[in-house]
This record gives structure tokens, C-alpha cells and sequence, in this order.
């Protein structure tokens, strides 16, 4: 499609009757002559370069505009110009601005990607309300306590809501926990506070917080910088391409930057409160879990778990005991999880209180490979490497083979998880193309991680993460470990004992107790947990020196360790086992953002009978819609009635739910309503013998014996067979007159 349909007058032919124009025709020309841009970038051309190519064009025709602008104020200036010559410019300098305006069109509809794959051909905005009214409306969701105006980050869900969830966490359960034989666990939600210390949540969970300086309303820091950005990057169409490349880089390092550098930022782009506008305090950090009491006196301080994993950690013992001592095997939790958040918004995307499922795969740090990966070794998929994002490249469907083999993915089993991570989200609903695993670039990575990716759904609110799926090591199994005192360990049995070179500390607790007295007891504990390399090093030095300085942690200070405190030697003996701290594979699930992107990727509208409306359906497959089939009688007539009532306790006892609707109203408009809620399958009773089953996206009917249509319809929704293989076994049957 051409950009531009205006014709413009050429600069010579604008000023041809008047000569003394020559200097303005050569001011004129080379801007007016710019490279043309007659279509739009090649399909094939990322996103970003073309946006940067429709930016500056719009730099050039802007341009182009001032400049004649300012030569038409000299003609209305100039005595005894003819108004004929006026009128030509004035004419022109109208075709230039429509040509700006198309630019501009181009790039907003450009930056906001609004292409019918994300929303229909709506605005983002036009969307995501459609679809969040249509939820709120048929009861999938509503704010909670909302007769007393709400909490801010808490939502109710309502009966389909319910439904939808439950069908969701099933399948998470059979594609999970049953494939992989995990093991269940269930964990109190309320968790004590050495727990969350020895995590690191304690210190460490914490998100910067800024203050309207006269209403004391809170913000997160970086959601505002990044709302400027973002806004900026949207609506400036007139920003230089330097200060764009500039917002997309505060964008991409946010996680980065420091309070410091946050509050700088936000002093810079002059960023205020955002209704007030008045001015912002420093960011400071602010810590997202709720605290408690655990108890009467208030003296035993917990939180309320901010994830479900740790439950999982710190019954590990038992766990592989359970297991027959044998790795590797995997521990799965579904449950509530509490995050403090500082100003939520974005609906169920970001909320107070929250489901997840977490999964925590223990695995030998030395294999790491996994015996099903070439179930999914051949499965292509949109990943977004780290090279990618550096470098500026766009997502690109990868071979999941091809990425372990290369060292994309860091190990099989990592590898594994993220291709069933991605079967269970295509299987829900969710649109491949819409779907990517993104890998966490340097600056996202724990220290300890060993890879982590991200699977991201992308929705009206952008690329949204649902699901990490991270190679943590033994990070969290040693972390308990050193605060409980408890080793949290596995074992190998060597068939035949093994000859091996072992460093052995031995503490003289007798010169030590008279050099530290009351310390000794932290002091030895310190030198025998020293890492191999640190003791070598210590034995160096006292050869050298007879004395080394030597930091003790728990006493917060050096103290000076002489040759005969201790003794530091390699010894050769036998081992019958190997002793280590297993690797943890963990996926982790946010329900409520998949259950959300899944909501969008299942809605669309399709015209009514009546002109200009517009009927709402949520194309949900069978395996997660809230009700599977509804039960009409045609028209109110007892003997249909009874018939249906008959269906609907045969789809009961089937275990398929269902509803039955004997209002009387149209056919129509009860097709419509069961539509609106994603039922896919409806039965209309028209006789006494035989039904019709309806067929939600398609609209397509088959006629069916009233005693086969509760196994006909478990047969397609629990996937045995599909609509097509029904069709083909049952006649078909017109649509009704009022579809």
C-alpha cells in the first residue's frame, strides 16, 4: 500500500511567474525532493529498522513543511504577489502536511503493532477493553471486595473463571506431574522468617519505590521510567533517531540500573507523580513480601510465602528418601503466593495474590541429560537467544535439538522442560506465533544460574512473562544447607570403592581455644569449612610465614592463624560413595498471566444478524473451557423439555459439564450467550429421537441419536477424536435460521 496519495505541485511550478523567487525555489528543492518513499518496508525488514526508516522520513517531510511554511509567510509578506500564487502555495504546503500525517500514521501504527494477529485490526487499548468488559461482564473475573470500592492487585473469580482455572491446573497436572511421575507436595502458604533468610528473599526481595513528596502515594521507579519511555516512543513521532536509540536502551538495561542511576534517570526526563505531577523522592527499596506474626506473643516473625518453591527445598531429604535415594526426579507444588506490590496494575497480570505452579527437578551436576529429550528434540519454536537481543536481531524459530547441540540451551534436561513447557501452552490455547523463549541476557542472571529462559506471550500489554524455566544449580539446596545445619545432599555408590586424593583439615582445638577462648567454636567451624583452594593457599602461607590472617564470617573479622592451629594435608583414601548437592531444573508457572494471555489469544468477534453488531466468542479448546456443552430445547414444549433434561444428566454422568436452557428465547441469542462464555459444543432438541450438535467456531451441526450424544460429545472435548472425525460418521444438518 502506497504511503502517500497526494499529487504536489513542483517547486518550479509554484514559482514560475515570479523570478525573484529563485533563492526560495533553492532553499525549496532539496527538501521537497527528498528520496521518495511511495511504499511500505519489505515485509521481511524487522520492526525496528523499519520504524527507524519511517522516522526519518517523517524528519524530512517535517522538515520539508517548515521550510515551505516559512516560503509561503515571505509570499503573504512580499507586496503585489498575486493571491493566485498564495493560494497555489497555501494548496501545496496542505499536500506536504498530508503527506506528514500518513508518515505519522504509519510509524504510530508501526511502534504500537497493532496487526490483526494481536488485535483484529483494533487499538490495543479498544481491544484489551472489549475483551476485559466481556470477562467482567459474564462473571470470568471482578475485582474483589468491590462494593467497598477494592483493593487495588486483587481479583475475584467468578463461576467461569473457576472453571477456566481448574481445566488449566488439570492439565498442568497430567501434562506434568502424571508424564513425569513428580512428586506432590503441599506447603503452608504462611513461612518462617529463617526460611526466607536463608533464600536470600529476606534481604533481597525487594522492588525501588518512589514517593509523591506532598500526597505520600508510592510508585514503583522503574514502571515509571518505563511508562516515559514507552509513551515517548509511541506518541513523539518527531524524536531524534539518537534519543530513540537512547529510550530503547533505558528500556532493555531497567533491571540494571541502580537506585542512583533510577533516581538520575528520573531527574533527567523531568518524570513527576503521575496525577499529581507533583515532585518524586529518591527511589529506595522496598521489600514485596507480607510479614506476620507466627503465634500469640509476636516474637516468631514470618511472611507470607512469595513463592512456593522454597516448601519444596527444604523438604528435600524426605523427598528423596521417598524416592528410593535415586536422582534424578522432580517435586511439583501448586499453591497461593503473596507479593507486596507497590502499585499494581494491568489487571490479572499483576496482582497481590496469585497461583503458582512450580516445579523443582533435581538432577547430578555431572548429567545433566535427560532420557526423553528426542521427544522433543525436532520441535520448532520462536526463541530469542542472548546473542539475538545484543545484537539487535528479532525472535527466529529454532530447532529445540539444534539449540542444545549448540550450546544455546545449556543442558538437555534444560532443554526438555522448555519444549514441554511449550506443548502445554500451545495445547491450552495459546498461539505459537505469539509465543517465544527468551533467554535471560547477562545482566537478568543470578550469579549462581546456570542458564534461564523465559516463555513470553505476547498480549495487548506486549510481550508478557508466564513461565521461567532456569537451570539454578545447587544454589538453593546449599543455601538451606549453611543456615540449618542440615545437609541437603545425594549419594552415588561406587560398585568398587575408589582411590581418592581428599584435603583433610584438622583444627587443633587446644591452641586455638587458648588463643580465641569463647570464639573457638566459630573459629574451627570456619577453617573446616574452608573451600579446597583457600586451604591450599592458607598451607602456602604459613609455609612461608608461619601465620596467615584468616576471616571468620560468623565473628565478622580477620584474626591471625599460626602454623600449629591447624593442619592442612592431602591424603589419599578409599571412597564406597560419592557425596554431592544435586542441580535444580525449575519451571515456574504463573497462572492467573497464562490463564490472561490465553483469555486474549481466544477472543474474537464475528458479525450478527443484526447490522453493525458485533458478537463476542472466546474459541477456547475443549480441554480448558469452562462449560463444554449447553442443552437446548428448540421451543418451549414439555416433551423436549424432558428430553433435554435427559441429555444433560447423561453428559453429567459422563462427567462432562454442562448447562440446560429452556428459557424459550431464540435459538440464536442462547447460542450466543453460550458462545460469549467459549462453550464449544451445544445440543439442540428439535425432536424426540434425534438432536442436532452445534459446533461453536465453525457453526457446523450434525444430527445424532439422543442416546449416543453424551459419548459423541466426551469423545471430541476430551480429544479421542476431533470435530472433522465426527462429521464424517454423522449426517450434517442445516444451521439454524437464527445462527
Amino acid at each position: 500500500m502506497p504511503f502517500f496519495t497526494t499529487t504536489l505541485l513542483r517547486p518550479q511550478t509554484l514559482f514560475q511567474s515570479q523570478p525573484q523567487s529563485k533563492t526560495l525555489i533553492s532553499l525549496l528543492l532539496p527538501l521537497l525532493l527528498r528520496r521518495p518513499i511511495s511504499s511500505s518496508p519489505s515485509p521481511m525488514a524487522s520492526s525496528s529498522s523499519s520504524e527507524a526508516t519511517l522516522r526519518e522520513v517523517l524528519a524530512e517531510k517535517q522538515a520539508a513543511v517548515d521550510a515551505h511554511a516559512e516560503a509561503v509567510r515571505t509570499l503573504k509578506a512580499r507586496p503585489g504577489t498575486p493571491q493566485s500564487e498564495i493560494d497555489s502555495a497555501v494548496e501545496s504546503l496542505k499536500g506536504l502536511k498530508l503527506e506528514v500525517a500518513a508518515v505519522a500514521k504509519r510509524l504510530q501504527a508501526e511502534g504500537s503493532a497493532n496487526g490483526d494477529g494481536v488485535t483484529g485490526g483494533l487499538s490495543k487499548d479498544v481491544f484489551r477493553q472489549t475483551v476485559v468488559n466481556t470477562l467482567e461482564r459474564r462473571l470470568f473475573f471482578i475485582p474483589s471486595f468491590k462494593i467497598y470500592r477494592g483493593v487495588a492487585g486483587l481479583y475475584d473469580y467468578g463461576p467461569p473463571g473457576c472453571a477456566v482455572k481448574s481445566n488449566v491446573l488439570a492439565f498442568w497436572r497430567q501434562h506434568f506431574v502424571l508424564e513425569e511421575n513428580m512428586l506432590e507436595v503441599d506447603c503452608p502458604c504462611v513461612t518462617p522468617e529463617v526460611v526466607l533468610k536463608a533464600s536470600g528473599h529476606v534481604d533481597k526481595f525487594t522492588d525501588l519505590m518512589v514517593k509523591d513528596e506532598k500526597t505520600g502515594t508510592c510508585f514503583r521507579a522503574d514502571h515509571l521510567l518505563k511508562d516515559y519511555c514507552k509513551e515517548k516512543l509511541e506518541k513523539d513521532l518527531t524524536l531524534a533517531p539518537a534519543k530513540v536509540a537512547e529510550l530503547k536502551h533505558v528500556i532493555a538495561v531497567l533491571d540494571d540500573l541502580s537506585a542512583e542511576e533510577l533516581g538520575a534517570k528520573l531527574k533527567e526526563y523531568g518524570i513527576t507523580a503521575p496525577d499529581t505531577k507533583n515532585p518524586l523522592s529518591d527511589p529506595y527499596p522496598f521489600n514485596l513480601m507480607f510479614q506476620t506474626s507466627i503465634g500469640p506473643t509476636g516474637l516468631s516473625t514470618g511472611y507470607m510465602r512469595p513463592e512456593t518453591a522454597q516448601g519444596i527445598f527444604v523438604n528435600f531429604k524426605d523427598l528423596y528418601y521417598y524416592n528410593g535415594n535415586k536422582l534424578p526426579f522432580a517435586a511439583a507444588q501448586i499453591g497461593q503466593a503473596f507479593r507486596n506490590e507497590i502499585s499494581p496494575r494491568q489487571g490479572l497480570l499483576r496482582v497481590r495474590e496469585f497461583t503458582l505452579a512450580e516445579i523443582e527437578h533435581f538432577v547430578d551436576p555431572d548429567d545433566k541429560s535427560h532420557p526423553k529429550f528426542h521427544d522433543v528434540a525436532k520441535l520448532e519454536f520462536l526463541m530469542f537467544p542472548r546473542e539475538d537481543q545484543l545484537t539487535g536481531k528479532s525472535a527466529r524459530k529454532i530447532f529445540l535439538g539444534e539449540a542444545v547441540s549448540k550450546g544455546t540451551i545449556n543442558n538437555e534436561t534444560l532443554g526438555y522442560f522448555i519444549g514441554r513447557v511449550f506443548l502445554f501452552l500451545t495445547h491450552l490455547g495459546i498461539n505459537k506465533e505469539r509465543l517465544r523463549f527468551r533467554q535471560h541476557l547477562p545482566n537478568e542472571m543470578a550469579h549462581y544460574a546456570a542458564d534461564c529462559w523465559d516463555a513470553e506471550i505476547e498480549s495487548s500489554f506486549g510481550w508478557i512473562e508466564c513461565v521461567g524455566i532456569a537451570d539454578r544449580s545447587a544454589y538453593d539446596l546449599r543455601a538451606h544447607t549453611d543456615k540449618s545445619g542440615v545437609p541437603l545432599v545425594a549419594h552415588e555408590k561406587f560398585s568398587e570403592p575408589r582411590e581418592v586424593e581428599k584435603l583433610v583439615i584438622t583444627p587443633s582445638k587446644k591452641d586455638l581455644g587458648l588463643a580465641f577462648k569463647g570464639s573457638q567454636k566459630m573459629v574451627v567451624e570456619a577453617l573446616e569449612a574452608m573451600p579446597e583452594k583457600e586451604a591450599l593457599e592458607l598451607k602456602a602461607t604459613f609455609e612461608s610465614k608461619g601465620e596467615a590472617e584468616f576471616l571468620v564470617c560468623t565473628l565478622g573479622k580477620t584474626v591471625t592463624i599460626t602454623k600449629n592451629m591447624v593442619t592442612i594435608s592431602m591424603e589419599k583414601k578409599k571412597e564406597h560413595q560419592r557425596v554431592f548437592t544435586p542441580s535444580v531444573i525449575e519451571p515456574s508457572f504463573g497462572i492467573g498471566r497464562i490463564i490472561y494471555c490465553l483469555y486474549e489469544h481466544s477472543f474474537y468477534t464475528r458479525p450478527s444478524k443484526s447490522e453493525g453488531e458485533q458478537l463476542n466468542v472466546f474459541k477456547f479448546p475443549p480441554i480448558v473451557a469452562p462449560i463444554k456443552c449447553t442443552v437446548f430445547p428448540l421451543v418451549k414444549n414439555d416433551q423436549f423439555d424432558e428430553v433435554a433434561r435427559n441429555i444433560a444428566k447423561a453428559l453429567t454422568k459422563a462427567g462432562i459439564s454442562n448447562i440446560i436452557d429452556i428459557t424459550g428465547t431464540s435459538i440464536g441469542k442462547r447460542y450466543a450467550r453460550t458462545d460469549e462464555i467459549g462453550v464449544p459444543f451445544a445440543v439442540t432438541v428439535d425432536s424426540v429421537t434425534t438432536v442436532t450438535i452445534r459446533e461453536r467456531d465453525s457453526k457446523e451441526q450434525i444430527r445424532v441419536a439422543i442416546d449416543e450424544v453424551a459419548s459423541v460429545v466426551k469423545e471430541v472435548t476430551e480429544g479421542q477424536s476431533t470435530w472433522a472425525d465426527v462429521m464424517w460418521r454423522y449426517p450434517t444438518h442445516a444451521a439454524s435460521s437464527d445462527e
